[in-house]
């Protein structure tokens, strides 16, 4: 069976034995260590290890479009402070895995909108001239085929810095609907581009957000289900128009209070549900939620830092979800530096030996 057979019959019940055997990403840190470990500095790490990839995209640009021109204010040996394409002054650090550190943003209220809803229109420019061929390569690939879909918060948080981002709520919630709509508008036209292209049909859409802190997400779940919800049931419709089943969304943290709200608005996979210092627990999740909502992701990353025990303990305890099927399991982000060659490879062939 091919990963792609494998992972629809895990996400829809069809009946399956294993799980797939899926290397995601590791830091740069991470990567320094294992080659001194062991690991070829010129391998293909999937094949060194054996494993896939979770899933293969097919995209047009979605993106801001056209950008802002990069323009660099200050660069030093260590760091650069430049405005990048999405209109954000930031400070990056060269030689450490890093997030940005946001400065300063050109969009800042609801009079600055205009200027970011000219960027976000159909147009047929965003067609890549080899769309095809990536439709191919997708189709050929024997992976899980995602439609690349936006973000409809977790963007305008980027573009305008949070507290921008709640103030706008409060003061001016018909330029925030504006955005959502905007967005959803643009992800509608994108998938009409892609599909129909398409010899098969994709497995699901697939977008980032990242709108939850370990405390919770940025705005109240009912903020979310007023405002942003709206969007994803476009989207959602617009999915199944084609008879694609599963809308899914990338969001770390403490996702656990939007985990109603996507669901009620036809989100219906969550990744990569990171444990974190919250606990979370696919198994309450499924015990919440049901069958709709499909996990992927829920086995913590720091515990392949502890030794064979506990990784073989935390692999024990999603034994039943597993078998269930719907869930997916996969470190909950990327491998951190913290994690020996030794322990992540003992991971995945006990992920390999699985039999359910």
């Amino acid at each position: 069976m091919t990963p792609r057979g494998l992972w629809q019959n895990i996400m829809w019940y069809k009946g399956h034995d294993r799980m797939p055997v899926i290397h995601w990403t590791e830091w740069k840190e991470t990567r320094e260590r294992w080659i001194k470990e062991g690991l070829p500095e010129d391998v293909d790490e999937r094949e060194y290890f054996g494993a896939v990839a979770h899933w293969t995209f097919v995209n047009i640009n979605i993106n801001l479009f056209p950008p802002f021109e990069e323009i660099i204010i200050e660069e030093t040996e260590e760091y650069k402070i430049f405005r990048a394409s999405d209109g954000v002054v930031q400070k990056q650090w060269k030689n450490l895995s890093n997030i940005p550190h946001y400065i300063d943003f050109t969009l800042k209220t609801g009079r600055d909108w205009e200027e970011y809803k000219k960027r976000l229109q159909p147009d047929v420019r965003r067609i890549p001239s080899d769309l095809q061929k990536r439709i191919e390569q997708a189709e050929s690939s024997q992976l899980p085929i995602a439609i690349e879909t936006v973000s409809l918060m977790g963007w305008i948080r980027n573009w305008m810095g949070i507290e921008n981002m709640t103030y706008l709520i409060y003061d001016e919630p018909e330029v925030f609907t504006d955005m959502v709509e905007t967005l959803s508008n643009l992800s509608c036209w994108a998938i009409d581009q892609i599909i129909p292209r398409m010899k098969t049909r994709p497995d699901m859409g697939f977008g980032w957000e990242d709108i939850c802190s370990k405390s919770g997400p940025f705005v109240a779940p009912s903020v979310f289900r007023k405002y942003v919800a709206p969007g994803y049931m476009k989207i959602r419709n617009k999915l199944q128009e084609y008879g694609v089943g599963l809308l899914g969304v990338d969001s770390d943290g403490d996702v656990s209070a939007l985990l109603g709200p996507w669901l009620d608005a036809g989100v219906n996979l969550i990744f990569p549900l990171e444990i974190g210092t919250w606990n979370a627990d696919p198994i309450e999740v499924r015990k919440r939620y049901g069958k709709e909502l499909r996990i992927i992701g829920g086995f913590s990353k720091l515990v392949l830092e502890r030794g064979k025990e506990e990784i073989d303990a935390e692999i024990e305890r999603r034994l039943p979800v597993m078998r269930e099927g719907g869930f997916i399991i996969m470190p909950d982000h990327s491998i951190t530096p913290g994690v020996s060659l030794e322990n992540y490879k003992y991971y995945l062939e006990k992920i390999r030996r699985i039999r359910l």
